[in-house]
């Protein structure tokens, strides 16, 4: 531009320029406001998505959380749980949905369904829901005598908040499979991290009553 001696020469540069280079700077500010309205969009579309899944989670609560469920609520139940993990696959709301129905899919009698609920959640990458469905994971196990795969599904993934409990599943699964050494100590390390943690633990000092005296061996 120091080269250009006069205004008109000036003049003739800039709309020499502007042709050449105009069309790609309104493209880029066209770009730029998409871009900007666009991300609100997807913003607002994330914050409804979040909404309709919250209230349709508390549907299935309020329908899902009665003492005595008749078949046909479970069922109705069973039904929003899954829509919920449909619609609403990688939320949180999912896999809280995919807790109950694996609760549900038990009163049916339904074990199998109630695995693939909780393998679904022990699947995704969150820090404690993973966890506790482990625990509920093992749980079924043992009741279907599988105290093998129930040490092994608590092997790994359980949060320092559930230690307690994990030691205790480890418990009965020594037991069952006739440890008892090592179901006395688990429900011992139960019984401590539950005091540790201020954590309420029902029934495990019967289980150790109902072991008897550990044999001392001179």
């Amino acid at each position: 531009m120091a080269e250009l001696r006069t205004e008109e020469e000036q003049v003739e540069a800039l709309k020499r320029w502007w042709k050449e280079n105009g069309l790609s700077l309104i493209a880029g500010v066209a770009i730029a406001v998409a871009g900007v309205v666009g991300w609100n969009a997807w913003q607002s579309y994330q914050a409804n998505q979040a909404t309709a899944a919250s209230m349709r989670y508390q549907q299935l609560l309020n329908l899902a959380g009665g003492n005595e469920l008749e078949a046909a609520d479970r069922e109705e139940a069973r039904t929003l749980a899954q829509e919920i993990v449909d619609e609403h696959g990688e939320s949180l709301y999912a896999d809280l949905a995919r807790l109950i129905d694996a609760s549900l899919a038990v009163q049916q009698d339904d074990r199998e369904g109630a695995r693939a609920a909780l393998q679904a959640v022990i699947d995704t990458d969150r820090a404690y829901l993973p966890g506790l469905a482990r625990l509920r994971l093992a749980r079924l196990q043992l009741d279907a005598g599988e105290p093998e795969a129930a040490l092994a599904t608590l092997e790994s993934g359980i949060p320092e908040a559930l230690a307690a409990q994990r030691a205790d599943v480890q418990g009965n699964a020594y037991q069952a499979l006739g440890r008892e050494a090592e179901a006395r100590e688990a429900w011992r390390q139960a019984m401590a991290l539950a005091e540790e943690h201020g954590q309420p633990l029902y029934g495990v000092e019967l289980k150790l009553d109902n072991l008897g005296v550990e044999e001392v061996t001179l």
